[in-house]
């Protein structure tokens, strides 16, 4: 046992730093995949205030890298005149044969890139990257009257117990 791994009980848990509750809504999600984000040590601070809004942010398959788009990191107070930009481009950090396989169902199958949340994962910011299929307002009808359709069964069944 190594003097980093004093004290250690398991793995730490996962603190999630912002969330995008929209993207559920509005995509169906086939898989999720974790990233490493490429962060300045600004930004990395403000993430761990919760200062990160992920409201219309995708990701982009470039020049075999993934690149984040849109998302909204309020500038590190204390940082003075080293802040950052807080809608600049990001990478993030994914194997290359993840790449490759993230590349060839987005340019194929219609599939689009989409971030689900930001959280700490081992003191380090992780990305929950989706791929995911858009739905029509159809689908988004459907998905709201079957959530009503249990949320009355689960009324119910609460009323009935007692």
């Amino acid at each position: 046992m190594g003097a980093q791994d004093r004290g250690r009980r398991g793995p730490a848990p996962q603190r999630t730093l912002a969330e995008n509750r929209k993207a559920r809504h509005d995509y169906f999600i086939e898989e999720t995949h974790e990233a490493g984000i490429a962060l300045l040590g600004s930004e990395v601070k403000s993430c761990r205030l919760g200062r990160v809004s992920l409201q219309d942010a995708y990701a982009r398959v470039e020049n075999g890298e993934v690149l984040l788009y849109n998302v909204h990191i309020s500038p590190y107070e204390q940082a003075n005149r080293w802040n950052h930009d807080p809608k600049r481009v990001r990478k993030l950090l994914l194997h290359k044969h993840e790449i490759l396989r993230l590349y060839g169902q987005v340019r194929q199958k219609g599939y689009t890139l989409v971030p689900l949340r930001f959280y700490l994962k081992d003191g380090r910011v992780k990305v929950e990257l989706a791929l995911a299929r858009g739905k029509r307002q159809y689908d988004k009808r459907e998905a709201i009257a079957e959530r009503d359709v249990r949320r009355e069964i689960e009324r119910a069944l609460r009323t009935r117990v007692r």
